[in-house]
């Protein structure tokens, strides 16, 4: 073997120690995150107009992120939840009694995220932290079908929560969330029409004086697609 071939081996040896350095390290970062959420739902509007977490319901669906680096994050949600609301709970009195209302909704969202702290591995030279609280804010759509008319409109999702690092590629996260809709029919079924649909005669725009719901959930997700580093050494 001559002197070239002998460099192009050590060349060779030596990236590829410093490349298994790096996996036996799981110094790795991760463009994707797949995985489930659970929780619970809880409605806000005229038959609750002020309780946090009133007549909590199950919610659950799926939840998919894409990591634009360690400090930011665009996700994207699927999530079907049960809300419900009784007016027998708060001091207010509606013409008629006391009225009440449950059903279904689907909710279909993306989220920016920004993490307080760099999030990863707790590995590397990037010193990234394996807990991370964070921030979001995004945009989304609800589909709430009968029993009443069918209602779909947009939502404006925002809130908090936390991610933690579990193991090299599995990440365990809760957070509570608001979803303020363009709509004030969330709370209306057959059984409350139409003493629930803007019962006090108020003109409202925007997402003033509309329906609105929270989730609070626990998420489990596995990372996809490693991002592979140079050997800097």
């Amino acid at each position: 073997m001559g002197y070239n071939g002998v460099i192009r081996s050590l060349f060779v040896g030596a990236m590829m120690l410093c490349l298994s350095g790096v996996v036996r390290a799981d110094n790795l970062e991760y463009r994707y995150e797949v995985g489930v959420m659970v929780g619970g739902s809880s409605y806000y509007g005229d038959a609750n107009y002020s309780s946090l977490m009133n007549n909590m319901n199950i919610m659950g669906g799926i939840v998919g992120r894409y990591n634009i680096n360690p400090r930011l994050a665009v996700k994207a949600n699927l999530a079907v939840a049960r809300i419900s609301g009784s007016t027998a709970d708060f001091d207010n009195r509606f013409p008629g009694g006391d009225v009440d209302f449950s059903r279904t909704l689907y909710d279909l969202g993306a989220q920016f995220e920004c993490h307080f702290f760099a999030y990863g591995d707790g590995s590397g030279y990037k010193r990234t932290r394996r807990l991370a609280p964070y921030i979001f804010a995004g945009a989304g759509l609800t589909f709430a079908p009968e029993p009443a008319e069918n209602v779909f409109t947009m939502n404006l999702p925002v809130g908090l929560g936390v991610k933690y690092k579990i193991a090299p590629r599995i990440n365990l996260g809760c957070e509570l969330s608001f979803r303020f809709t363009l709509s004030d029919d969330l709370d209306v079924t057959k059984e409350t029409a139409p003493v629930l649909s803007d019962p006090y005669g108020i003109k409202s725009s925007g997402f003033k004086n509309k329906d609105s719901y929270s989730f609070l959930s626990i998420s489990v997700t596995y990372d996809l697609s490693p991002k592979y580093r140079k050997c800097n050494n």
